[in-house]
């Protein structure tokens, strides 16, 4: 038996799985370390018939102990001795269109272009580092989430900034792009012509995003230089008004470091509502927290907007997908997103939504309106698995020092 290893880094967690090599690839072991470097940071593992075993404490776990952690555990797991590669997720890839094997020049670069990422890449890096210290001769693919929208045209790329910024890198790049690679394929896979129609996919979840899909191919997302950008989300802000920088420079001494925190970490539903970051918990309060309510308003507001912008970018509709943990499974969301949506031919049938069904639309609804679970591991698995990294390793064989 033969599996690949994913590894997903975000900024407070490490997702994690091990999917055996086949026909199909199959889920053999999945889990998470969440909460890293903010206290109560836990190992939450599922089984392979999806059964969550009892978390297990990490104690004073920073990314790089988190990671060492990580390595160590999966080392003890019988099915590890069958990884013969391991797929990372890598947040910002810049100029790279595909995955790619990870050698020395391609960490030298990872290391060089943090600055565009300072939030995920020294993570991402420290993975890969923690598994080549240990098993050096053990394949290991980038999987860059920018990717997807590689096939941007420049007009949708460019930032509205001086010429030499564009020339250093600072342009929109657009994230999530495994979530919506593996929504595309998936896509395909159910309804081959709409995936070479005029598609809006919308991944909401703590991070938010859109993207317009034309041909298969990403014509504009809503993210943009950094994930920042673009819609409300649990505690980012979404595009905001870039004069209040200068604003609370001036009148409360912030500085970037401080303004950087706050963008990211304190704003969005939790900056709105005052009380939470989730929308489960803000949907229950909006009946008596006129906050709460301002926030799940502002959410839905933002996402209607965003589907308009990216249904006149298309020149029309034809597919809506919903995806991400709150497209997924809120349908009050859905239902307040698509509400006065007629006009573009989105005919929501209320039943459908509220038993969370594949296709949400009526019948005569011009566009179709699809949930999907989306799934970025496994679609780093695809990814390791179509390239191939054990024969590409034996022939290009870096020696990672």
């Amino acid at each position: 038996m033969q599996s690949i290893l994913t590894v997903n880094g975000g900024s407070s967690s490490i997702r994690f799985a091990i999917y055996e090599m086949g026909a199909t690839l199959h889920r053999r072991l999945g889990g998470k370390i969440d909460r890293i470097g903010v206290g109560g940071t836990n190992l939450i593992v599922d089984d392979p018939a999806g059964k969550r075993r009892p978390p297990r404490r990490v104690a004073g776990a920073d990314h790089r102990m988190a990671a060492a952690f990580l390595v160590d555990w999966l080392e003890k797991q019988p099915v590890f001795a069958s990884v013969k590669a391991v797929g990372h997720r890598v947040v910002q890839g810049m100029q790279h269109s595909k995955p790619e094997l990870v050698t020395p020049k391609l960490l030298a670069e990872l290391r060089r272009i943090t600055r565009y990422d300072p939030d995920h890449l020294p993570r991402e890096i420290e993975l890969i580092e923690a598994f080549r210290r240990r098993h050096p001769k053990l394949p290991q693919m980038a999987c860059f989430d920018t990717a997807f929208h590689s096939t941007m045209p420049r007009v949708a790329k460019l930032l509205p900034i001086p010429r030499h910024y564009t020339v250093q890198g600072v342009e929109r790049y657009g994230f999530h792009g495994l979530s919506y690679a593996y929504l595309m394929e998936e896509l395909a896979r159910i309804d081959p012509v709409a995936a070479k129609g005029r598609a809006i996919l919308a991944h909401l979840g703590n991070g938010a995003s859109m993207a317009a899909v034309r041909h298969g191919k990403s014509v504009d997302t809503s993210m943009g230089f950094t994930p920042a950008a673009g819609l409300v989300m649990s505690t980012r802000t979404g595009d905001i008004d870039p004069g209040i920088v200068y604003y609370l420079a001036r009148t409360r001494r912030m500085t970037a470091a401080q303004f950087q925190q706050m963008v990211n970490r304190r704003s969005g539903l939790l900056g709105v509502s005052g009380t939470s970051s989730d929308m489960r918990d803000l949907l229950a309060r909006e009946a008596r927290d006129v906050r709460a309510s301002e926030a799940v308003n502002l959410f839905c507001y933002q996402a209607k907007k965003w589907i308009g912008s990216y249904a006149a970018v298309l020149g029309g509709l034809d597919t809506l997908v919903f995806a991400g943990g709150i497209g997924e499974s809120a349908p009050l969301i859905r239902e307040r997103i698509c509400d006065g949506l007629g006009f573009l031919g989105v005919k929501l049938s209320r039943q459908r939504n509220a038993k969370n069904a594949a296709v949400i639309s009526t019948g005569a609804s011009r566009v179709t309106v699809r949930v999907m679970r989306t799934d970025e591991e496994l679609m780093i698995a695809r990814s390791v698995s179509r390239s191939h990294p054990a024969d590409t390793a034996r022939k290009k064989k870096p020696q990672l020092h």
